[in-house]
């Protein structure tokens, strides 16, 4: 780990306010995941992001608005996620949508094959295609006339270029991640 996680009470006012929003919102959503150190840090990318506000607030904001516009089956998007952070390695997306994805509904097996890079045969069909368009994004390929036509077909034209953003969004998320060395939290799962 190359940045330490920032105990609230010593962050900015402004800070604290990023700080203070993220934890709300990700107690909301992600409460089975751990989130927080024992001072109350935010963990996983959200160190760098605080470390770097120049770069990590506009980040945060780009994120939460892929959230708050979501239209995309959970599972779906969990399947992108794992496919992302299995790729690039991530731990700590992961860890995270490891436990997300089965929150969401996605098998043990499902979920096991996913961080292990592998599609599932037991994934429906728009759930298979979100994983061929995120592996191929994420593998530095465009994607191909006839699996860009399947997912629009399968999810829309809107639903395609939502799941690019996921990708994308992701994709930042691991590099931050991994540039930093950021770990996934020690639990007693």
């Amino acid at each position: 780990m190359r940045l330490q996680p920032l105990p609230p009470d010593i962050l900015s006012p402004e800070l604290r306010y990023v700080h203070d929003e993220i934890a709300n919102l990700i107690g909301n959503s992600q409460s089975q995941v751990t989130m927080l150190d024992a001072q109350g840090a935010l963990l996983g990318p959200f160190p760098p992001m605080l470390h770097y506000p120049q770069f990590g607030v506009p980040a945060l904001s780009f994120i939460r608005t892929l959230d708050q516009h979501a239209t995309l089956d959970k599972t779906l998007r969990e399947v992108a996620i794992l496919t992302v952070g299995s790729v690039f390695g991530a731990r700590f997306i992961l860890y995270a949508h490891e436990i997300m994805a089965e929150a969401f509904g996605l098998s043990a097996n499902i979920v096991a094959s996913l961080a292990a890079g592998v599609c599932s045969t037991g994934l429906n069909e728009q759930e298979t295609i979100a994983y061929i368009v995120s592996r191929s994004l994420v593998s530095g390929h465009i994607v191909s006339e006839s699996t860009y036509k399947q997912a629009v077909h399968l999810l829309g034209q809107d639903g395609v270029a939502e799941l690019f953003f996921l990708v994308g969004s992701y994709s930042l998320i691991a590099m931050v991640l991994n540039g930093f060395d950021m770990p996934a939290p020690e639990t007693n799962q």
